[in-house]
């Protein structure tokens, strides 16, 4: 069935081919993210082209995750150009590389605010309209690096991973009473096919930075550079997170999981969110709330 799709931070990685193969079968897709008149223009001109030659229906959407006033414009435009909305894809994040102590307080705060408090201004803005038309899906974009095995230097782009599952399963059981079903998508480390690691941001603090560079831990960087090569698979292929999107977007209403893990290199994060989540489903069992694991309407 047609579904009307938002998903943020579509203009590179896993939003705009998620944004592209969910066009391509069949929905309509609005790829948001910002800068569309000026530094994303290029971004802009690739969906359109993409929409025209394979005839779908892939729109662009002006979206500043990081402004409210933005979000709710963007919603808006949406409803009135579509007349309703579907499904909600939280995407967008960014990632930092380096030692911890090297970033500031407010660079935590800022990779906080753009991969957790992002998808608060998108659910604040959009799940009004999916709990008034009785339902919806939300899909968050996570990471294996919340549960599964992981290196130093990325401790603020995992916490904050961390921070937007925790949200995420929070949401779950609020949700299922609305009808607004919920699934988590788990990409492990993909070293090639997106801009993680080539866009990361850096500490701010250069001589704190300079200390740990001439220290012990001066070849630590490169060490985990090369680790993350050593267990890369060869033939992963980062299309496979967009397809496994496009997968729970089409299965049945009620029907969809609440995870589903891409990690080629396999770094124990499914078998530590199985048991979470199995203790997850226990207690609210335990606690008669049994209903919050799935949408009332769902049998």
């Amino acid at each position: 069935m047609k579904q009307v799709i938002v998903i943020t931070g579509a203009s590179s990685g896993f939003g705009a081919l998620a944004a592209r193969e969910l066009a391509k079968a069949g929905h309509t897709v609005y790829a948001s993210m910002r800068a569309t008149e000026t530094r994303n223009v290029p971004q802009v001109e690739a969906a359109n082209k993409f929409a025209q030659e394979n005839n779908v229906d892939l729109r662009t959407v002006e979206l500043d995750v990081a402004s409210q006033d933005s979000v709710d414009a963007a919603i808006q435009q949406i409803l009135s150009e579509a007349g309703h909305l579907d499904v909600v894809i939280h995407n967008a994040g960014h990632m930092v590389f380096g030692p911890t102590e090297a970033f500031t307080t407010e660079q935590l705060a800022a990779a906080y605010d753009v991969n957790v408090l992002s998808t608060q201004r998108v659910n604040r803005a959009a799940l009004p309209v999916l709990r008034k038309q009785g339902q919806g899906l939300v899909v968050w974009v996570g990471s294996t690096s919340t549960r599964g095995g992981t290196p130093p230097y990325l401790a603020p782009y995992f916490a904050a991973k961390a921070g937007m599952d925790a949200l995420a399963i929070s949401y779950a059981g609020e949700l299922a009473r609305w009808n607004v079903e919920t699934s988590i998508i788990v990409p492990g480390a993909f070293t090639s096919g997106t801009n993680h690691f080539a866009n990361a941001g850096a500490p701010a603090d250069k001589a704190r930075l300079a200390e740990y560079e001439a220290g012990p831990t001066a070849t630590l960087a490169a060490e985990i550079m090369k680790g993350f090569e050593a267990t890369a698979v060869p033939d992963a292929d980062v299309l496979d997170v967009a397809k496994a999107i496009v997968e729970v977007v089409n299965m049945p209403f009620g029907t969809r999981p609440l995870r589903v893990h891409i990690d080629p290199a396999d770094d124990g994060a499914e078998i530590v969110n199985g048991v979470a989540d199995r203790v997850r489903s226990e207690l609210l069992k335990n606690m008669g709330l049994a209903d919050l694991l799935r949408p009332s309407k769902a049998k």
